[in-house]
């Protein structure tokens, strides 16, 4: 198994996270964090998507050994579905964020059937819903949906609840609690640092940054 702390430290090393409590990022949702992740980075680096990809392979052979296909979640999920699906020997669909304008209007691509068994890949997740809605067009197609894998979570209350009420299970290779400690044992932040980082995990809709 993969160690939650390598693929933290991938991440920081490549660049892939910026951590800056002091110069907080707005996010699409609105919401001010002292985090930004973008792990699309990760397919540039050999080493680091191969430590992925066996992380991901790994979790789904001992989570969901029942899985016939795995499929990404465009677009960032794709790639890294690409190289589990290749290390399982599985087929591979993926599912984009609504359903094709023009052709065949498919939504899911690939390889999937009423009778398949699917684990989703995604890259991030923050409050789950790009995946979420994944699930729902294939559960939709009559497919069912044994979990999530990701490669990293902020773990934020608001995605607990929605995972929660869509009766599905997460599992990330890491999560934004592990890389804070890395990043703190790495002395990437000071104490003070720290603190707040701790402080907007605990609510990041109410977290000022200091």
């Amino acid at each position: 198994m993969i160690p939650a702390e390598q693929i933290a430290t991938d991440l920081l090393t490549i660049g892939a996270v910026t951590l800056a409590p002091n110069h907080p990022f707005l996010w699409a949702s609105g919401m001010q964090a002292p985090i930004y992740t973008d792990n699309r980075r990760t397919i540039a680096f050999p080493q680091v998507r191969a430590h992925i990809a066996d992380g991901l392979a790994n979790l789904i052979k001992h989570r969901y050994p029942t899985a016939t296909v795995i499929s990404g979640v465009a677009t960032a999920g794709i790639p890294h579905a690409a190289l589990v699906a290749d290390r399982l020997s599985l087929p591979m669909s993926y599912v984009r964020a609504k359903p094709k304008d023009h052709g065949k209007g498919k939504q899911i691509e690939g390889q999937m059937t009423a009778s398949d068994r699917v684990v989703l890949i995604d890259d991030l997740i923050s409050t789950g819903g790009s995946v979420l809605a994944a699930a729902k067009a294939v559960r939709k197609a009559g497919a069912t949906v044994l979990g999530v894998v990701a490669i990293f979570s902020y773990k934020l209350p608001d995605s607990v609840v929605n995972f929660q009420q869509a009766g599905l299970a997460l599992t990330p290779l890491t999560t934004y609690s592990t890389l804070i400690t890395v990043a703190q044992q790495q002395t990437k932040i000071t104490a003070p640092e720290m603190a707040s980082l701790r402080q907007w995990r605990d609510d990041p809709w109410g977290w000022v940054s200091v």
